[in-house]
């Protein structure tokens, strides 16, 4: 039986995995041939609207579209306290881990702790922020929330505005499409072109507005060298292709990516017959101003499995805005972690959360493991169905995202429990983690959170081996 269930762990793995892209392509095409509003669900009432002097938040919302967990699986007996502990307590001793970690395994249905080491330690989890971000965003926007980039009337006649709607995936005139299916420029010019001849405008003065996020576009605590070497670009709600000039490659990133995303707006509302001024500067949508052009971005749901699959820095920074807007916070780096603390308050998982940034790169991120492994056990209940991307959007060990590459899970003593693992990865200089969810021998489900932040070396061998021993316990 045990061996059956581990293989019915992996079949099931692969098949969620396949279900959730054909999925999301199906709702993603359905929705952008038939218009942003159109959704199989009933309407939602329209949502109220924000106070006078704060910005609109550039979303369309319906119901949850993720399917329940079965309320059956990963209900195997508990694994042998005493045996798991001993094996963790060994693969800890390994000087490859340095000398802070925290280590913690949940039993994701009744939430019950089956081991723990230091598991209330502030450590700097490096990119395993991303699954409090994506959590905080699904439990405070929705599941099917879509971010919208709209061209708008100016306030005189003949000017046009391109207003940024915090959406880092909107794909310039060069992208290639992937998954998620991503908003693009071109579609945006060709339906801004389309609503301005039939107006029988033909000349515009283009302008952008990129005033939906405040503060400074570069988080306290990254290190110089993120921006040259491609790691993320400057946030900004108006950006395309994730500010990278060459949307296959990190680097090199623009220096100010909505000035560089609004020069190719006006070119491609050229190619469409619409004459651009030579001037294109930044500007203010007036309040109100009539619509001429929208496109939209994948479901939520689809975002974040995204940006924890890829471990996107840019989307995740992106996210924590949009939180804030919606939990009534500037859209800033210091309004965005403070309203994801304060919806993880709500969730009952804020206990060991303290964020400078949305994506991990700052070193002045600190989360405890108990934290990380406590939310996952939460992501993975029925009780939550809204926060079911989290445990889809993880990489499988040895297949996809961050676990696929080649370096994961390929050591004698994790190999194994390829297919039996979804984590996700947290990588810094001197820092290695590695959060996520595993199936038993037995089959029982379980969370666990394993983190390094004095590393001397590489400890990634190292924290795939601890999964491998939760996995075959």
């Amino acid at each position: 039986m045990a061996r059956r269930d581990r293989w019915v762990m992996l079949t099931t793995l692969a098949v969620l995995q396949a279900l959730t892209i054909v999925t999301g392509v199906y709702a993603m095409t359905t929705d952008f041939s038939l218009g942003a509003l159109t959704r199989q669900s009933p309407p939602t009432k329209p949502a109220a609207s924000p106070p006078e002097g704060s910005p609109s938040v550039p979303v369309v919302t319906s119901g949850p579209v993720l399917a329940q967990l079965s309320a059956k699986s990963g209900d195997g007996p508990l694994p042998t306290k005493g045996t798991l502990t001993q094996q963790l307590t060994s693969a800890l001793g390994d000087k490859a881990l340095g000398d802070r970690v925290g280590a913690v395994v949940l039993d994701a249905t009744t939430g019950e702790q089956i081991f723990a080491a230091n598991a209330d330690t502030p450590i700097v989890p490096a990119s395993t922020t991303k699954i409090v971000t994506c959590a905080a965003a699904l439990a405070s926007l929705g599941p099917d929330t879509r971010l919208s980039t709209r061209v708008v009337q100016g306030a005189k006649p003949g000017t046009v505005v391109l207003v940024g709607g915090g959406d880092p995936l909107l794909a310039g005139p060069s992208a290639k499409q992937t998954y998620p299916k991503q908003a693009t420029l071109a579609t945006l010019a060709a339906r801004t072109a389309a609503t301005l001849k039939s107006q029988n405008i033909k000349k515009i003065t283009l302008s952008y507005d990129t005033s939906l996020f405040a503060g400074s576009p570069i988080a306290p605590g990254w290190k110089p060298n993120y921006l040259p070497d491609g790691e993320v670009a400057p946030v900004y709600a108006l950006t395309m292709d994730e500010g990278r000039q060459n949307p296959r490659y990190n680097n090199p990133r623009v220096s100010n990516p909505p000035a560089y995303a609004a020069a190719a707006f006006a070119r491609l509302l050229t190619k469409q017959g619409i004459a651009v001024s030579k001037s294109v500067r930044p500007g203010k949508a007036p309040a109100g101003a009539r619509e001429l052009g929208k496109v939209d971005s994948a479901p939520l749901y689809a975002l974040v499995e995204h940006a924890l699959t890829k471990s996107d820095n840019d989307l995740a920074e992106a996210l924590i805005r949009h939180v804030a807007i919606k939990e009534g916070r500037p859209a800033s780096f210091d309004g965005g972690t403070k309203a994801v603390v304060a919806v993880l308050q709500r969730l009952g998982v804020a206990q060991g959360v303290a964020l400078s940034d949305g994506s991990g790169l700052s070193i002045r991120n600190r989360i405890s493991a108990g934290a990380l492994a406590k939310l996952i056990s939460l992501a993975g209940s029925a009780n939550h169905p809204g926060l079911h991307a989290i445990a889809s959007g993880m990489p499988i060990a040895g297949f996809s995202g961050t676990l696929g590459n080649g370096r994961r899970f390929v050591n004698r003593d994790s190999k194994g429990q390829v297919g039996l693992v979804r984590a996700k990865t947290g990588t810094l200089n001197n820092i290695n983690t590695l959060a996520g969810m595993a199936t038993t021998k037995d089959g029982r489900l379980v969370t666990f959170a394993f983190m390094a932040d004095r590393v001397p070396a590489n400890a990634e061998p190292v924290l795939d081996r601890l999964a491998a021993i939760v996995a075959r316990s």
